[in-house]
């Protein structure tokens, strides 16, 4: 598995941990310390931080795991990926977007810059 694909995976454990603790784990495994992230709608620094968006998008959209597609592509500490956010009970997928994260020498996130590509209409 490449640096970058190790990176993505890492990512997504994070995003589809449910147990709090089994969460922050992933958060440290796949971010630094002082590791970003920032979309339209978060703009967070730090594991406790970045745990908390997580399960904010988790309490958001219960029984919805987070799924990569396409492949990853990376260049020198930069990896972008696209996702779809996909319902365990009938495979609809609601939100999708493209993140791209700036990686560490270790190959941690420092930062992800996230993009929403479709989101649900709001009334």
């Amino acid at each position: 598995m490449s640096r970058y694909e190790d990176a993505v995976t890492r990512y997504f454990a994070a995003w589809n941990a449910t147990d709090a603790d089994t969460r922050a784990r992933a958060v440290a495994a796949a971010w630094t310390e002082d590791g970003s992230y920032t979309d339209p709608l978060a703009d967070v620094r730090g594991h406790e931080a970045l745990a908390a968006v997580i399960a904010g998008a988790q309490e958001q959209f219960p029984g919805f795991v987070f799924r990569q597609t396409g492949v990853a592509d990376g260049h020198h500490d930069t990896v972008r990926f696209s996702w779809e956010l996909v319902s365990g009970a009938d495979g609809s997928a609601p939100v999708a977007g493209s993140d791209v994260a700036t990686l560490d020498e270790d190959g941690r996130i420092r930062g992800v810059l996230g993009f929403l590509d479709r989101v649900p209409a709001t009334a």
